[in-house]
């Protein structure tokens, strides 16, 4: 079968496609055959040699998690149910034709909701409707959502907009900007100015008004920014790391100022609430209330081309790539 690998450490460059051979599943187990693959950005990361700490990986390897797709072979004692169904499913090695995936990790795309969709979902959608619950966003909250033109922030606007919640999202340029308010923040900050913290400020209340809940897919620089936004008592997630590195927070600052800290490690979701996750977001999206914004689709043999541009960040959205 087709698939993309990553045959060393690198740029994008190191991306190529190959023929690899077809998975066979086990007990229990299904293939599926891929539609569409998810890209995020850890992905370009882990393919860079970043983040062996907390990613095991070594090249030669398919790079990739999530798919959506058409289930077209079962293995052993695997429901028959499941046969021709349309899926998403978490899986080793998504950059590929055909995947492998246990049964009971699958869950069934709604017939409203088209495949592209489904795949946009896969982890961004998983992680956003996560953070949410995790955070406990409610109606009475003012919240920072870092990066909010991307795949992943936009989504979070979205729900946390949909629970009531006061947004104001971070984004660079007028076009990302204006997507943050189309899509339900109360205002957007452009995070290239450098007194963007104040704005933020201003736009979560007043002057000396401060954020209850921060979600920070950025890190660095601008996470440690908004850190200082975050209200005594509120909480703040650092979940993302394009910037290069997570936000430096100071543990015993947060706990000196009562801020429940959220990490990497607290979107590592068990299978159970992976699959639930996965079936509240294609809920919302079946039901009008949550679009991915995906910003380009290209096809497998040029995920070369899927990783620099999402290293380069023009795109609003997220890229998906079309099997």
């Amino acid at each position: 079968m087709r698939a993309a690998q990553v045959k060393a450490f690198g740029g994008p460059e190191v991306l190529v496609p190959v023929e690899i051979p077809d998975p066979i599943p086990g007990p229990g187990e299904v293939v599926i055959d891929v539609a569409y693959a998810d890209t995020i950005f850890v992905e370009t990361q882990l393919r860079s040699g970043w983040g062996q700490d907390f990613f095991q990986v070594t090249p030669p390897y398919v790079p990739g998690g999530g798919v959506s797709g058409v289930v077209g072979a079962l293995g052993a004692d695997a429901p028959a149910e499941w046969l021709g169904r349309r899926v998403t499913a978490f899986v080793t090695g998504s950059y590929a034709e055909r995947a492998v995936a246990p049964a009971s990790a699958l869950t069934a795309v709604p017939d409203s909701v088209d495949l592209l969709q489904a795949a946009a979902l896969v982890h961004d959608g998983v992680t956003a409707t996560g953070l949410l619950e995790l955070t406990a966003v409610g109606p009475t909250d003012r919240v920072l959502v870092l990066g909010a033109s991307g795949g992943m922030g936009t989504l979070l606007v979205q729900l946390a907009h949909a629970r009531g919640a006061r947004v104001v999202g971070t984004a660079r340029g007028a076009a990302k900007l204006a997507l943050v308010r189309e899509l339900g923040a109360d205002a957007a900050v452009d995070a290239t100015d450098p007194d963007w913290p104040r704005a933020a400020r201003h736009a979560l209340g007043g002057s000396t008004e401060a954020a209850d809940v921060v979600l920070d897919g950025v890190g660095g620089d601008l996470g440690a920014a908004a850190f200082t936004l975050t209200t005594d008592g509120g909480r703040f997630s650092a979940h993302g790391a394009p910037s290069g590195g997570f936000s430096p927070v100071d543990p015993a600052e947060a706990t000196r100022r009562g801020i429940q800290l959220f990490g990497i490690g607290d979107v590592q979701f068990g299978p159970d609430d992976l699959r639930r996750f996965m079936s509240d977001a294609l809920a919302e999206a079946a039901a009008g209330r949550l679009r991915p914004v995906i910003g380009e689709v290209i096809p497998l043999e040029r995920a070369r081309e899927a990783h620099a541009a999402i290293e380069g960040r023009g795109l609003v959205g997220k890229v998906v790539l079309k099997v």
